[in-house]
């Protein structure tokens, strides 16, 4: 279980919103998808729109309120300054929604909401480097913590660089930068990150111990020198050899692969609860869009490649946060309510503290929508994609019913 002192544990109130309205803007974001073409571009502004709403207004949002809990766990110190997560949150929010308004309906509004998400991300970037710079561990996890926030740091300058030449039309080639952004965004900062989180949940949460990992350590020192050098290359213009960097992050993604093989084989819990549900879809989930994603960029396929992001941010992004929600939520609410009343009273064992009905229900609505929807790309069948995300709407809010419940709960729902 995690170990987190009352001392370095922010206040519950302050993480509550970061998982509440994240995950009420993963809803928002795929009934979006509703209103756009299947067909369109993946730079069309209204897919670029729905990107980050998801990724802002979901990813980073539930990753920021998770990494206000986990750092103190992962670092072994408190927070430089927890207070500032107060900022965070509302700065961030309304930054996603103003920006994400421009790429729909008005490109004016673009610089604003860059500027405000800029802002946000600056603030957590200090607080988590300046917390940084109190530990004194070096472990993957906390590597990837580091390296995974200075790829968030380029990410989001160049992110505000093209905002701002969209907004203002000026002569930058968005087109080159663009690559740079997605993939410091996406490998740099998101499956970094990811995976040195998981290095410490999954052992956890499956109780896997005394195994090696030279695996995860390998995939992690491809995927950082793999994102540096595509970031260059791409910049100078040597777009041949950007692709073999693209081609080394996937082999990374191999041997990260490869370690999750060795946690599963050697786990001590078995059952396969909620949870194990969903760490299933995301990591298979993740061996077909590395596969797919491949064919697609090196054939010119577009509905490949369309189907790859698809199952990446979906089947892999979506899937493996939600399922970690449905474990780190109940025990942080189960930390702030119950654990003073432990020796006193009878208190709820942290599985009573799911909706059973609704987590079922979000998982096989969100697994037959991820399905669905992935052949319904690889078709080109709009109608096909359209009747997957209403699966994947149907899934998404029976999520966040369960999340609400499980905020909400109390010593009556138990007793």
């Amino acid at each position: 279980m995690l170990q987190i002192s009352k001392e370095f544990a922010p206040p519950f109130k302050m993480i509550e919103p970061f998982f509440k309205y994240g995950s009420l803007l993963y809803i928002f974001s795929l009934i979006s998808l509703l209103f756009i073409d299947s067909n369109s571009a993946l730079v069309d502004f209204k897919v670029v729109g729905f990107a980050h709403l998801f990724l802002l207004g979901f990813v980073m949002i539930v990753i920021f309120g998770a990494m206000a809990q986990l750092v103190p766990v992962v670092l072994e110190v408190g927070h430089f300054s927890v207070d500032l997560y107060y900022i965070i949150f509302p700065t961030l929010f309304i930054g996603t929604l103003t920006l994400v308004g421009g790429f729909w309906f008005e490109s004016a509004l673009i610089p604003y909401g860059a500027l405000l998400v800029f802002i946000s991300m600056l603030i957590f970037l200090f607080e988590t480097f300046a917390t940084l710079k109190k530990t004194t561990a070096n472990t993957l996890t906390v590597q990837a913590v580091r390296y995974g926030n200075i790829f968030l740091t380029i990410a989001i300058v160049v992110g505000f660089i093209m905002a701002v030449a969209i907004g203002n039309g000026l002569n930058i080639d968005v087109s080159r930068l663009l690559p740079i952004h997605v993939v410091l965004v996406i490998f740099g900062y998101v499956t970094i990150t990811v995976i040195g989180l998981s290095m410490v949940l999954l052992p956890m949460f499956g109780l896997a111990h005394g195994y090696e990992d030279k695996d995860v350590e390998l995939a992690f020192k491809i995927l950082v020198y793999s994102v540096i050098a595509f970031s260059i290359l791409r910049l100078i213009g040597l777009d041949i050899l950007s692709n073999i960097a693209l081609l080394a992050i996937a082999v990374g993604i191999i041997f990260y692969l490869k370690q999750l093989l060795i946690l599963y084989k050697i786990r001590a819990r078995k059952l396969l609860d909620i949870w194990y549900k969903h760490i299933y879809v995301a990591f298979i989930s993740l061996v077909i869009a590395t596969f797919i994603g491949l064919v697609g960029y090196f054939f010119n396929l577009e509905n490949f490649l369309k189907a790859a992001v698809w199952i990446y941010i979906i089947g892999f992004f979506a899937f493996v946060i939600n399922g970690h929600l449905l474990k780190i939520v109940p025990f942080l609410v189960w930390f702030e309510r119950f654990s003073p009343l432990v020796g006193k009273k009878k208190v709820p064992m942290l599985h009573e503290m799911l909706n059973d009905k609704d987590s079922e229900f979000s998982f096989w609505f969100s697994l037959a929508g991820l399905v669905i929807g992935a052949i319904g790309l690889l078709l080109g069948n709009d109608d096909l994609f359209k009747g997957a995300l209403l699966l994947l709407v149907a899934g998404a809010f029976f999520m966040y019913r369960s999340i609400v419940y499980i905020l909400n709960f109390k010593e009556e729902d138990y007793v």
